[in-house]
């Protein structure tokens, strides 16, 4: 082949390379296409949640932190606008919803979810914080004992079951009384957070204990209290200690002196269950 057809197929080859190269370099490339998955949100704490109900360590059996987030936000501690009517400084607890309320001023209440046993529904009316107790002691009644000898360790002989953190009244427990006469309905703390919006077997009205101690520290001896349904059922009948009545609206509520009692005696709900006592 002559050389000069050699060079122009040499030269031929290599703009054709060239053009090619070219072409190429302007073409923009096809994405490579990643998926990435986001990962899933972690729920953020709830710092005014958690300080509420977290640990109280000053307490005298120190308090464990609540597990909130497992509770109905609707039974956090929380200022709501006052469904109740009753005068600042009154305690309502409202048994259709189990809802605790201690009215303020400005048409104001401070709500509290609460537990209620069978004992809980025996008594409405309108009665008096007659006295109130810190880490009370459990002293199952002798009936009791008899039917669960395993509780003979906590009898009245035996001393009952000491406070703390086990102990089936909580931190705190207020007692309700009605012209003079205990009502045998209480208020009281209660380990069993888990129960809180619930109707449960046995107590009167029970609280988160970090709720029961915020609300012991807002009610002096002789708070007047009022236990009704506001869920539309209307008040629940009353079944009083006999001779005991219910207050007329009118009238004053009695004072609120402790009565004394005997250091043996123990209180029984209607189900035969003990209820919260005085130290």
């Amino acid at each position: 082949m002559p050389e000069k057809e050699i060079r122009r197929r040499a030269f031929l080859q290599l703009s054709a390379g060239l053009a090619a190269a070219g072409l190429g370099g302007c073409a923009s490339p096809r994405p490579t296409v990643t998926r990435s998955y986001a990962p899933e949100p972690v729920p953020e704490t709830n710092t005014f949640l958690a300080d509420m109900y977290g640990e109280k360590p000053n307490e005298p059996y120190p308090l464990p932190a609540i597990p909130y987030e497992k509770i109905e936000p609707r039974f956090y501690r929380q200022m709501v606008a006052d469904p109740t009517g009753e005068k600042p400084g009154t305690l309502v607890v409202d048994v259709g919803s189990h809802f605790l309320y201690r009215v303020y001023e400005g048409g104001q209440a401070m709500r509290y979810g609460v537990g209620l046993g069978r004992a809980g529904f025996a008594w409405a009316g309108r009665g008096v914080i007659q006295y109130k107790r810190e880490w009370p002691r459990w002293k199952p009644p002798n009936e009791m004992v008899a039917r669960q000898p395993e509780l003979q360790q906590f009898s009245i002989e035996a001393g009952g079951m000491d406070p703390g953190l086990k102990n089936p009244l909580g931190a705190r427990a207020m007692y309700i009384f009605q012209n003079g006469e205990d009502t045998l309905y209480r208020i009281h703390g209660s380990p069993e957070w888990w129960t809180i919006g619930k109707s449960v077997s046995s107590g009167c009205v029970r609280m988160i204990n970090q709720d029961v101690v915020d609300l012991y520290n807002r009610v002096p001896n002789g708070t007047p209290i009022v236990v009704t349904d506001l869920s539309g059922g209307g008040m629940v009948q009353s079944q009083p200690m006999p001779g005991s009545q219910p207050l007329p609206e009118s009238q004053p509520l009695p004072d609120s002196q402790p009565l004394p009692r005997s250091p043996d005696y123990m209180l029984m709900g209607p189900d035969g269950l003990p209820l919260p006592q005085p130290l």
